[in-house]
């Protein structure tokens, strides 16, 4: 399949776009999609059917012939994707679905695992139909995620929407998937991959490392935790005799070894930093610096190609922002902006109209347009 292989590429759509474009007990903040409006099953499913992408010469054939419609969870052959699934982020979740299948070169061998709330205005019944509905080859199944496990844990962050207790879900996602899955890509509901899924899932896990994800080791990595941490010698040597220099990594894209995981029981490791948090104020962030604290220093290194990420701005202001330097595989909206929001709001940034071609919802916005067709022209659409 054809993908993004340079920055260059991607510049010239970008600058085109400067030249014809003005410039779970959920906590549910910024609603994306009204919560009357998201108990309507008309207005549920206001999203277009996905094409039927077929697998591609050389796949291997699914094992199971129990399933002949598709692989079935525990077929060897299989790419495990683990995404959450709610109504605040539907709209990104299911460009995001629409695009891995896109470029995959075998999208009938991956399953797809939603983890969805509890009590979301969007109940899991109706986002299941919804998800048959727009993909209805789609091998998939959706968990419901029980956040009283992990409500009484979660302290304040520096923004509310990051206090979800469905940003916690991929700490569980060992509980939560079948035994037999022993690997899944973890993706946040905001990224866009415009490359072959099957590149990163064969990423090797070497030694007893347990998740691989791109590190940026030029980050300051002391800023993801508070002062009280760093003036505690016994916290702060957390990260003495790690395998290397702990770095920051973000969460939202990730190979889990979840054999691992379940043998060596991180989702405890995690929970107990989180029951330090409550008690000590170690850090300002949700949900990423329990991770940091358990894995950073002993990360399987990915090329940062696979998470070029921040494209939402920061966590207070949502600014826009430029492509880090390099080729591209996934574009990753982290950070308070998200490309559906400012799209509908009138205040798109350049590179949100790289997320639109991807976009099924289909009471949004007018056709795609001659942007549509300048990406298109590079290939990777």
């Amino acid at each position: 399949m054809p993908h993004l292989r340079s920055s260059s590429s991607i510049s010239a759509v970008v600058l085109s776009l400067f030249t014809i474009l003005p410039l779970v007990l959920g906590i549910r903040t910024l609603p994306r999609l009204n919560a009357d409006a998201v108990t309507d099953t008309h207005v549920l499913f206001r999203f277009s059917e996905a094409p039927d992408y077929r697998n591609g010469v050389g796949c291997r054939a699914s094992s199971s012939i129990a399933d002949a419609d598709g692989p079935s969870v525990c077929d060897p052959s299989t790419v495990h994707v683990a995404m959450t699934l709610d109504s605040e982020y539907l709209r990104g979740s299911i460009a995001a679905v629409h695009s891995v299948l896109k470029h995959a070169s075998c999208p009938e061998n991956i399953f797809f695992h939603f983890v969805a709330a509890e009590f979301d205005p969007a109940s899991p019944r109706l986002l299941t139909q919804l998800v048959r509905s727009t993909f209805p080859s789609l091998s998939f199944r959706v968990y419901i995620f029980r956040e009283d496990r992990v409500i009484n844990l979660i302290s304040s962050s520096i923004r509310l929407a990051l206090e979800n207790p469905l940003n916690y879900a991929r700490n569980y996602l060992g509980d939560i998937l079948d035994r037999c899955v022993d690997r899944v890509i973890y993706l946040d509901s905001d990224v866009i991959l415009v490359d072959d899924i099957s590149k990163l899932w064969n990423t090797t896990m070497t030694g007893d490392r347990v998740i691989g994800a791109p590190e940026y080791c030029h980050a300051n990595f002391s800023r993801y935790f508070t002062a009280k941490f760093w003036s505690d010698p016994a916290l702060r040597n957390t990260f003495q005799g790690r395998k290397s220099e702990p770095c920051y990594f973000n969460t939202g894209v990730m190979v889990m070894d979840l054999e691992k995981w379940r043998n060596a029981d991180y989702r405890v490791r995690i929970e107990r930093w989180m029951e330090i948090q409550k008690k000590k104020r170690i850090y300002d962030l949700g949900s990423l610096p329990p991770f940091l604290l358990v894995f950073a220093g002993d990360v399987e290194p990915i090329d940062h190609r696979w998470n070029q990420h921040g494209l939402g701005g920061d966590n207070v202001k949502g600014s826009c922002r430029p492509l880090h330097p390099g080729p591209v595989s996934l574009l990753h909206w982290s950070g308070k902006g998200k490309p559906w929001v400012r799209i509908e709001e009138g205040r798109a940034c350049p590179l949100d109209y790289l997320w639109k071609p991807y976009d099924l919802f289909r009471g949004a916005g007018g056709p795609r347009g001659m942007m549509a067709d300048a990406v298109v022209g590079f290939g990777w659409l």
